[in-house]
């Protein structure tokens, strides 16, 4: 049992690393593995940091006024690093109940390909940052050879941030820079089911988590910097605006298993609801009441995505080494989420991952991966509203690399 943990242990920080960055707005996604640990209690903190390398080319540009933007247009970096965090504690209760609390941030992103590119009049600075809080429980059965497990709960889901794009020339009155600052909040849950024979190591789980509704988006569009008479009334001040969408569901199920004496191998495969993600619209405060729509009146700006669905499968293998060490290694692939519109396109990832068990109470892992951003290029397309949208910016991306470490840490009894 020590040896398949182990291993375990290896191949999932091993996998965490591979699948740091995915499609959308994903960056840690949700994980309840914890739920699992045999352990009365147990506690783990993980960190993973990751570095994508996009880079835009042939950039084309067009101002307020349908003019070419002069700037930067060739190897433009549009992605930051980040670092995504997780906490969580796991408590069993009794012999059949197990609870897990746990801190994540599953969605974000951090574009910031600054003022001096020709696609500033359409993106200087986009970044959105969540906050997750979650409690789920699990009830288990025996069944035949092994144990049936139940699980449901809830959660708690934060998220902020913020938009900078050149709206109009710089003039006497400002640099012509508008900001939209917006913050949201909703609750989601989750349910699921797995199947486990701890003697193999075996576990199938599928675990499917709801939507999160952000049914009353709250912020500000900064627009003082832009001359008033350009389009009143919300040129030239500070609108309180409002909005709402929706995060996506996701289901993914996992399968480990023992398959020789010191090996270990796992898969997945998540599917996320990406597509729910269009284009958002941002009315003024003043207009409630009336459909805030991406074609309606009232609408004064909006956050233009236009996802598709998307898909991540990964599968990895791992070896003992002694009766501390083991080692695993991982791939990754993620399907891309943009469809002719933005940078996301299809990711391969490769993760390698060692860990370490002094002891039955602690285990420590690191790990890391690189991967390839395949190429593509984006352009103008037609969204289900009808609108034309990248209308304003054409570009074209080569392959690029992203690269991410992760540690952890587990102390359980």
């Amino acid at each position: 049992m020590r040896l398949v943990r182990t291993v375990s242990a290896a191949l999932m920080v091993s996998a965490s690393a591979s699948i740091a960055y995915a499609g959308g707005l994903e960056r840690g996604g949700y994980n309840v593995d914890l739920l699992f640990d045999p352990a009365p209690f147990a506690f783990e903190a993980t960190g993973t940091y990751v570095m994508p390398q996009r880079k835009l080319d042939n950039v084309v540009g067009k101002n307020a006024l349908g003019g070419p933007v002069p700037g930067a247009s060739q190897g433009v970096k549009d992605t930051e690093s980040y670092f995504s965090p997780r906490l969580g504690v796991k408590v069993g209760i009794g012999e059949q109940v197990d609870c897990l609390i746990d801190y994540s941030q599953p969605w974000g992103v951090h574009t910031n390909p600054g003022a001096n590119w020709a696609g500033a009049y359409h993106n200087i600075e986009t970044k959105v940052d969540s906050h997750n809080f979650g409690g789920t429980c699990s009830y288990k059965m025996q069944a035949g050879k092994g144990q049936f497990r139940v699980l449901g709960g809830v959660f708690y889901q934060q998220l902020e941030g913020f938009k900078e794009r050149q709206v109009f020339f710089p003039t006497l009155a400002g640099n012509g820079i508008g900001r939209l600052d917006l913050e949201g909040s909703g609750v989601g849950w989750r349910v699921g089911a797995a199947y486990e024979i701890p003697e193999i190591a075996f576990r199938a789980s599928l675990v499917y988590n709801s939507r999160v509704k952000l049914d009353d988006i709250t912020g500000t569009l900064d627009l003082s910097r832009v001359p008033g008479a350009v389009s009143p009334p919300v040129t030239g001040r500070i609108t309180p605006v409002f909005g709402a969408t929706e995060m996506p569901e996701t289901v993914e199920l996992k399968v480990q298993s023992g398959i020789a004496p010191g090996w270990l191998a796992f898969g997945s495969v998540k599917w996320v609801n990406w597509s729910i993600l269009q284009s958002i619209p941002f009315c003024p405060e003043a207009t409630r009441g009336i459909a805030c729509t991406t074609t309606g009146p009232t609408r004064a700006t909006s956050l233009d995505l236009l996802y598709r669905d998307g898909w991540t499968v990964s599968g990895g293998i791992g070896h003992k080494i002694n009766e501390q060490w083991s080692a695993a290694a991982s791939l990754t692939w993620d399907r891309g989420t943009s469809q002719g519109f933005g940078h996301q396109a299809d990711s391969w990832t490769l993760g390698g991952g060692v860990a370490y068990t002094p002891n039955e109470n602690v285990e420590m892992r690191l790990s890391g991966a690189l991967g390839i951003l395949t190429s593509g290029e984006s352009g103008a397309i037609v969204g289900d509203d009808g609108r034309v949208y990248g209308n304003d910016i054409s570009y074209t991306f080569d392959n690029d690399l992203v690269g991410a470490l992760s540690a952890s840490m587990k102390v359980k009894w």
